[in-house]
């Protein structure tokens, strides 16, 4: 890459500050990027476009058959699957895209530790969260359950001290609010804001539920509260006299950490789901979180325990039958060319991204199928870099996640973070969410950088707070995720699509993150609970009738 082609780039996908702070000239010594090992990995749309492009659906050379076939092997799916298990429902089939299972929350390895390609934590449940507390018992991450309700968790999965840092004006300071050099009006503003957010965590309507909570299907369906989704977060900020530029990028900060929008794009609700859901009580701190190397494979892997997935399978088809659902599928899982199969099922839950139903499942109409179609999806870009030693830099030390304030990206976690000693060889999991306006242009700006332009983006990004990081780098890895996470912009929580999408159809059900229209690992672990539940009742409706 010359010196003007690496200009363009870092001025389209790091701006001014990068470009001022790298500098224009040809680099003197260092490694070069051809030096540095790596590749794309994941590559997911080799065969989800090849399925979008066919013109017809082949013939399957043959049919299998059970009582319920799960589509999409995410956390969703594969929760669904746990749920299915433990009623008793033992014929089941899960069919997946990937060579893996795990959706975005898969995991990768290089020396000296494996690492996360996506979703990397989970909130410490509250009380009322059980299935989840369960489920983090199960794994050993639960070490007791006080009277009221709250956890103990094992210390060896909570993040590790120091936990977060922000680098500012060429130092890294601790936590993700720069407080350094902020004006009295600029600390005050951030400290009404947070009492706007006490103000919501306090709330509780006619029932007794909370405004905001993990997962949303326990917080509160009030019109005082749904009405923030009316508007976007930009305009809530403007209207309430939030000026200051310090709060502005931490709040936008947690838009596109959790939906991959700016401010403009998301709505005030789900911002203020972002805080208030994380709070058990007002005035208190927000929730620790636990984490693993792997990220959140670490749960994945204990999900698909008892489920042999059916993997390289894109499904093209979904429809019912009077008494069953057919699916003819292409079946890549062997190399070569993919041959297509069919599968009959009693039932069906499609746990895949509505714009996948949208072009898959058949008899969709009218507003059933424009609420499928309505919703967009936030493409990313993750990279993990192989390090020989760690990075230096001014200030505040090495964190588990380490922000840069004046970044597109979202900085980097730490993937040895959790095994200490922070010294020598580790993995560095940088995110990049691309928040164009129009999800499409994101996504084919995405596309279009391969691995030499996205590698030179992560490294002169992270070259800023780190001179001299790429004499450390023995590898790069890059994942472009094309349709990362749902975004949740004005309206798409309460204008109804949402409920209308998690409809069932005939006898096809539906779950994934986008009908929560926040794409967590406790959403998709709650949706794969719900869609379970409505079929094993319907499964048990259907055994008691004469």
């Amino acid at each position: 890459m010359n010196e003007l082609a690496r200009r363009d780039l870092l001025r389209a996908f790091l701006g001014a500050p990068a470009l001022w702070a790298v500098g224009c000239a040809s680099r003197k010594g260092g490694r070069k990027l051809s030096d540095i090992d790596g590749g794309l990995v994941l590559r997911r749309e080799r065969l989800g476009h090849r399925m979008r492009d066919l013109t017809q659906i082949p013939t399957p050379t043959g049919w299998a058959d059970c009582d319920v076939a799960v589509v999409g092997g995410g956390v969703t799916g594969l929760s669904c699957m746990r749920a299915l298990k433990a009623a008793g429902i033992e014929n089941t089939m899960l069919l997946e895209l990937d060579e893996k299972v795990g959706g975005t929350s898969q995991a990768g390895s290089m020396p000296p530790s494996p690492h996360p390609w996506g979703a990397h934590y989970v909130t410490v449940p509250q009380a009322a969260n059980r299935p989840l507390i369960k489920l983090l018992q199960d794994v050993g991450a639960v070490e007791s359950v006080l009277a009221d309700g709250s956890l103990v968790m094992a210390e060896q999965h909570l993040v590790a001290d120091p936990s977060e840092r922000v680098f500012y004006r060429g130092r890294w300071y601790e936590g993700l609010y720069p407080f350094v050099g902020a004006a009295v009006e600029e600390r005050e503003q951030k400290l009404r804001f947070e009492k706007e957010i006490d103000r919501w965590v306090g709330f509780r309507d006619a029932s007794g539920r909370p405004a905001f909570a993990l997962p949303m299907s326990l917080g509160s369906e009030d019109p005082r509260v749904q009405a923030l989704d009316a508007v976007s977060m930009d305009s809530w900020m403007r209207e309430s006299g939030f000026s200051s530029e310090r709060l502005r990028w931490w709040v936008e900060y947690a838009c596109r950490d959790d939906y991959g929008t700016t401010l403009a794009d998301t709505s005030a609700w789900s911002v203020f789901f972002y805080f208030a859901s994380r709070k058990a009580k007002a005035g208190g701190p927000y929730q620790e979180v636990v984490t693993w190397p792997d990220g959140n494979a670490h749960l994945v892997s204990h999900l698909r325990r008892g489920v042999t997935p059916k993997t390289g399978h894109a499904v093209l088809s979904v429809q019912n039958g009077e008494d069953d659902v057919s699916i003819v599928a292409l079946d890549a899982s062997a190399g070569g060319e993919p041959r297509a199969v069919g599968v009959r099922a009693r039932y069906v839950v499609m746990a895949t991204p509505q714009f996948i139903n949208a072009r898959v499942v058949r008899g969709l109409k009218g507003d059933r199928l424009a609420a499928a179609q309505s919703f967009e999806q936030s493409p990313w870009m993750v990279a993990n870099l192989q390090l020989r030693a760690r990075p230096g830099g001014a200030g505040f030390p090495l964190c588990w996640d380490n922000v840069l304030y004046d970044s597109p990206s979202l900085g980097y976690v730490v993937a040895t973070h959790q095994q200490g000693p922070h010294r020598g060889p580790t993995v560095l999991t940088y995110y990049y969410p691309l928040v164009d306006s129009d999800a499409r242009v994101a996504r084919r700006r995405l596309l279009e950088l391969g691995w030499e332009q996205w590698a030179e983006v992560a490294l002169s990004d992270l070259e800023r707070a780190h001179p001299g990081l790429r004499d450390y780098v023995e590898r790069i890895d890059i994942a472009r995720w094309g349709h990362g996470m749902v975004r949740s912009t004005p309206g798409r929580i309460w204008d109804g699509r949402r409920l209308l999408a998690a409809a069932p159809h005939g006898r096809i059900h539906f779950a994934h993150t986008d009908l929560s229209g926040v794409a967590l690992f406790e959403e998709a672990f709650d949706q794969g609970n719900r869609a379970g539940a409505e079929v094993v009742a319907r499964m048990t409706q259907s055994a008691a009738r004469p």
